[in-house]
């Protein structure tokens, strides 16, 4: 007979709590079972004593009698010193999808489109700049050279031709 050490969940809806029991391969997830030898809640912190309880002597006995743990149970038990349990290495379960990859590239690329017209604007502010001093020492060089005086503006009277024709 194959014999699991599994969790056998319990409580209310959205109130989860495990019994780490010995069963049956084929008995129902949380039907009928061989012995209990724990409890999970994982309601409670990760650092509370009553978040895992392990009954030790008698998860060796069952382990010594070939009982395999499931993969959460492994991680009870190795926590607790009494089984080892081998780190799993799965390099491309990390990895971005396709559509991450690309979405990735085009933030990239909009990146360094936005860095190039910022550069772009920034020698431009500077030419104008430059630009603009050029032209103000020019005009500052022409002032010295002709000073020449300024007659004020002879003022018009001009009468607008709507006026004119009334």
């Amino acid at each position: 007979m194959a014999v699991k050490i599994r969790l056998a969940r319990g409580g209310a809806k959205k109130r989860p709590y495990y019994r780490i029991v010995v069963a049956d391969v084929r008995a129902p997830r949380d039907g009928r079972y061989i012995e209990k030898v724990g409890t999970h809640n994982p309601l409670l912190p990760k650092d509370h004593e009553d978040r895992v309880r392990l009954v030790e002597d008698r998860i060796k006995y069952w382990l010594s009698e070939g009982a395999q743990p499931t993969d959460r149970v492994a991680r009870f038990l190795d926590a607790a010193g009494l089984l080892k349990r081998e780190a799993r290495d799965n390099p491309n379960k990390g990895k971005p999808g396709a559509k991450a990859l690309e979405r990735v590239e085009e933030r990239k690329a909009k990146g360094e489109a936005a860095a190039e017209a910022a550069e772009a604007a920034k020698v431009a502010a500077a030419e104008a700049a430059a630009a603009a001093k050029v032209a103000e020492k020019e005009a500052a060089s022409a002032k010295e050279a002709a000073p020449t005086k300024e007659e004020p503006a002879a003022e018009t009277t001009e009468v607008p031709e709507e006026a004119a024709k009334a």
